[in-house]
């Protein structure tokens, strides 16, 4: 039986995974009506492999699916996502962007795949009411967070000449990993498996520490989603130019052909440092006005993401 989720294995709607007591609903899926896309400069290779995702994600979800609506918005999302690359992927993009479509994606992890705001500013809280210092709002953290994230700190009023900062570092990511709520965003796994679908090979870049990066991805179920995880072999959020020019020589990337998906500032800083296209997430870690002010485009979610590379926008 075919498998909505590539690399993963699963066949049915009890096998998706549970974070941190997050159970994913099992519901009924079937086939959805779209309208057809305006681009038709496709391969012929790149419209078969497309239309076949489209066809066996209609048909094989609507034959093992039952329950109610949210897992039947996930299939339809999926459907919808394969079916914006059977229309309209192009051999060539848009001028201005190069000459060439994306052929590899790297995806940053805290803010961008995992929603994790609202357990990073609890986590803070956590650290900040000892030291009577806070509370931080979301409003306020996304206004001011930023890399390095020491700088962060003090301007939230920790004293790290007084401070250690190693120590610091550790309590605080207790206190992220002790959070009830660290969760995929909805649209995360439908947009990776569409792109993979479609022969995009994605990686991760990350601040976060390497092992706890890959125990959150494992416990998402995402690892085989993909090629490369680099993660930080500290705990300090520093820059992470470095790693990600050995990333894109370990994928074999093209930079010009790579596109950089995050949600700070410092991502699309990064993404200039090695040459690649950037789109932001205005739902993390940073505010719209800020990400805005530095970037273009900005989306709002990630099912906004296929359209725009099939469209040659990004």
């Amino acid at each position: 039986m075919f498998s909505p989720y590539p690399g993963t294995g699963w066949s049915r709607p009890d096998e998706r995974p549970q974070i941190r007591g997050m159970s994913y609903a099992t519901a009924a899926a079937s086939k959805p009506r779209s309208k057809p896309g305006r681009n038709r400069h496709v391969g012929p290779a790149q419209r078969l492999t497309a239309q076949a995702t489209c066809r066996t994600i209609a048909t094989d979800t609507g034959a093992w699916c039952s329950g109610a609506s949210a897992w039947a918005a996930d299939a339809r999302r999926e459907f919808l996502l394969a079916q914006a690359f059977t229309n309209g992927f192009p051999d060539q993009a848009r001028p201005g962007t190069g000459g060439t479509r994306v052929t590899c994606i790297i995806w940053d992890w805290n803010g961008t795949l995992l929603d994790d705001v609202c357990a990073s500013v609890n986590a803070l809280n956590a650290l900040m009411a000892p030291r009577g210092l806070g509370p931080e709002t979301v409003a306020r953290y996304r206004d001011r967070f930023g890399f390095p994230v020491s700088d962060y700190y003090q301007e939230a009023g920790f004293d790290l000449a007084r401070e250690d900062w190693e120590r610091l570092a550790r309590d605080y990511h207790d206190a992220y990993l002790a959070q009830p709520d660290l969760r995929l965003f909805d649209d995360a796994r439908p947009v990776l498996n569409t792109l993979a679908a479609c022969g995009i090979r994605q990686a991760i870049l990350s601040s976060c520490e390497q092992s706890i990066l890959e125990r959150l991805i494992g416990e998402a179920r995402l690892t085989g989603c993909f090629s490369r995880i680099f993660g930080s072999d500290n705990l300090h959020g520093l820059s992470k130019a470095e790693r990600g020019r050995g990333l894109v020589r370990d994928l074999g990337c093209i930079a010009a052909s790579t596109l950089f998906v995050g949600d700070t500032l410092h991502d699309h800083d990064v993404a200039a440092e090695l040459g690649c296209r950037c789109v932001l997430v205005a739902r993390g870690h940073q505010s719209r006005e800020r990400l805005l002010a530095a970037c273009r485009p900005v989306i709002d979610r990630l099912d906004d993401l296929p359209r725009l590379i099939a469209e040659g926008i990004c």
